[in-house]
């Protein structure tokens, strides 16, 4: 081989070397830049809940903090199933769609559903816990329910055949309503939707007597005397609610249930962009201005690593797997 020719391929090798190194090297700076596109935030339950609303208080800070237009897509249906799979199936491994983890589809559903489209803990990576919250047993004035032991009385009864509304199969207000009927021995019929939202609208509107609802969604309603307040899920009273009783207090001892909901995006999202988003949240949340408006959802703030929300999602898994089961509850 000559000078020239030995050169020449020297150069080739050079080159392809260089052009190796620089793709490897993009995926690196993509994260570096990121955001450097819109996001796109996916809800997966109708507008007018309460994940819907925790989304729409995040959403601003996201964007002011990560300088990129966050855009809410609210996918409802099979119990908060069809957003949560566009997130851990369809969308990119980027860090571009986030899902509002909500703890039916990320620890429910598996034990509800006879077949899932994906597997919350294998499909899903966890970024930060942002929610964790008591629920209130609530009914229609109509009812004419006063208490707890009342509502018992009369669903013993069956005069009239009560039923429950909730936001969709294996979502906390299901679960909490079928827990109350195996403890109390009750059998009050479940009424699902596509969400909290129109479940609260048919429970305000009569359609439906009883419903176990987020605190916060419901509060305005209860304050103006539309919807009565029997009992909380919680350990202790509400502070928003101090002369409601907690379910023990009311005749229903060891009852306790609390939801939670977080933050998620596709596994395989790099841990660079995991990391900056779960940065980004916790300092959302140490600033006191918008904690004051997160505690007024009926949740105190929670935050925390997201190696921790991916143990919460775990032993969730598996408590509220047995709940499921001893409820006898399927869905398909």
């Amino acid at each position: 081989m000559n000078r020239s020719t030995f050169l020449k391929q020297l150069t080739a090798v050079g080159v392809a070397s260089l052009g190796v190194a620089s793709l490897g090297a993009l995926p690196a700076f993509a994260q570096d830049n990121y955001p450097s596109k819109p996001i796109r935030f996916i809800v997966p339950y109708p507008p007018g809940g309460p994940t819907d609303l925790m989304a729409r208080l995040l959403q601003t800070e996201l964007q002011t903090r990560l300088g990129q237009t966050v855009v809410i897509d609210n996918r409802a249906g099979a119990g908060g199933n069809v957003g949560s799979n566009e997130v851990a199936k369809i969308a990119p491994a980027d860090g571009y769609t986030l899902l509002l983890a909500a703890s039916g589809p990320m620890a429910v559903n598996t034990n509800l559903f006879r077949s899932m489209p994906f597997n919350p803990l294998t499909d899903l990576a966890p970024v930060i816990q942002i929610s964790s919250f008591p629920l209130v047993l609530e009914v229609n004035p109509a009812l004419g329910v006063k208490s707890v032991k009342d509502l018992v009385a009369m669903a013993k009864s069956k005069k009239p055949e009560l039923s429950f509304a909730s936001a969709g199969n294996g979502t906390p207000q299901h679960l909490a309503g079928e827990i109350f009927n195996t403890q109390m021995g009750v059998k009050m019929a479940h009424i699902p939707y596509r969400g909290a939202g129109p479940a609260l609208n048919d429970l305000l509107g009569g359609q439906v007597n009883v419903m176990f609802d987020i605190l916060g969604s419901s509060l305005p309603h209860i304050q103006g005397g539309k919807l009565v307040p029997l009992a909380v899920t919680s350990t202790k009273r509400s502070p928003s609610l101090p002369n409601v009783p907690t379910m023990a207090e009311a005749g229903v001892p060891g009852y306790e249930f609390t939801g939670w909901h977080g933050i998620a995006v596709r596994a395989g999202t790099p841990p660079a962009i995991i990391e900056k988003l779960n940065s980004t949240l916790n300092a959302i949340f140490k600033t006191p201005e918008f904690r004051k408006k997160w505690e007024a959802l009926g949740t105190p703030v929670v935050g925390g690593s997201a190696e921790q929300f991916g143990g919460l999602i775990r032993t969730e898994t598996v408590r509220l797997g047995k709940v499921v089961r001893e409820s006898g509850v399927t869905v398909d």
